[in-house]
């Protein structure tokens, strides 16, 4: 992927100088933002902790080192030289047997960076978050950067995130300029891992191996193509104000649409089942409890189930018109997606 300098000018100028530190350049937003930056020019400083995931991001501008966002001197030592972090690494899988690891590499995690940032003399920070911090849907209304914070949240992964926006807010405003960015419900090429969940589902759909639709299938949630998170941390890099928060959404639309929308794609439409949410209720407690005594991570939990029965519509408005983001229709990022995963055949 090489980014569209015209969206985005200033971002790689002086691109020879430029050194830029990224967490989570394994996983499958920071590994599309790592190649995109790298194919422009800029030398990028990424931390790792597996060796067999940086396979496929050897590149001649992407300099590797051995670490942990938990271990303060491996981030000293890979941000030497950096003028700015994108902080996209998180505890993102739907359930961990130890759930304080969830507070630990997000909270904690976000914080170390952001300190070893301070002490290097980093300037801008971009740190990822979700706009599942922005809860369900009121009343019908559409919410934004703005709107009231939920007063329980549905799963440890948003909570997390939300103690983390908050404790980002303590920083020293003496500090480096620190901007949060809120992807919704990612989807498109890219690493086929837990938080890349939605493009799953689509390679299954399109083989006619998921015909499952939690209730009546009316629940509306937010879709965002990868490719445009990644333009809008560039941007939020860019033009994005110190202490700010940008919604990073695509389309607002129902699991039935999700589903219809791809039908049209690949011209043939699957008769979908659609399960009770009482039912479903039941099939995740059930998983729940074999996940507790195997430790295996369950396909969904209860509180996803939960989760998934509101609306969740929101609006990027403020990013669009303070960072200049245009995300591309569901419609034509599943059919990137899915033209995608034909040819990894």
């Amino acid at each position: 992927m090489v980014f569209n300098k015209s969206t985005s000018s200033n971002v790689f100028n002086d691109k020879i100088e430029m050194k830029v530190f990224i967490t989570g350049a394994t996983g499958f937003i920071g590994s599309r933002l790592a190649l995109c930056l790298a194919n422009n020019g800029i030398q990028i400083h990424a931390i790792y902790r597996d060796e067999s995931k940086i396979v496929s991001l050897k590149h001649p501008n992407i300099a590797f080192f051995k670490g942990d966002i938990l271990d303060y001197e491996s981030l000293m030592q890979a941000m030497n030289g950096c003028s700015q972090i994108y902080h996209v690494a998180a505890f993102a899988r739907v359930w961990d047997k130890d759930i304080s690891s969830i507070y630990r590499l997000n909270v904690e995690g976000t914080l170390n960076v952001v300190k070893a940032g301070i002490e290097s003399g980093v300037k801008r920070i971009v740190c990822t978050s979700t706009a599942g911090v922005l809860g369900p849907t009121l009343n019908g209304r559409t919410m934004d950067e703005n709107s009231p914070n939920p007063k329980k949240y549905f799963i440890d992964y948003e909570c997390s995130k939300k103690i983390m926006e908050e404790a980002l807010k303590t920083i020293s405003m003496n500090g480096p300029e620190i901007i949060i960015v809120n992807p919704s419900r990612v989807y498109g090429p890219g690493i086929l891992s837990e938080s890349n969940g939605l493009t799953r589902i689509i390679k299954r759909y399109i083989k006619g191996n998921w015909r499952i639709v939690l209730g009546n299938g009316e629940s509306i949630g937010n879709y965002v193509y990868v490719d445009d998170v990644v333009t809008g941390l560039l941007l939020a890099m860019e033009k994005g104000k110190s202490g700010e928060r940008y919604i990073l959404g695509g389309t607002n639309m129902s699991f039935n649409q999700f589903y219809q929308e791809m039908s049209e794609i690949i011209g043939r439409k699957y008769y979908m089942i659609h399960l009770p949410l009482g039912l479903c209720q039941l099939i995740a407690s059930v998983l729940f409890f074999a996940a507790q005594i195997l430790g295996r991570t369950p396909l969904i939990t209860p509180a996803l189930i939960r989760k998934y029965k509101h609306n969740w519509i929101i609006s990027s408005a403020k990013a669009e018109m303070e960072l200049n983001y245009h995300p591309i229709d569901f419609k034509t990022g599943a059919t990137l997606t899915i033209n995608w995963l034909k040819q990894m055949k």
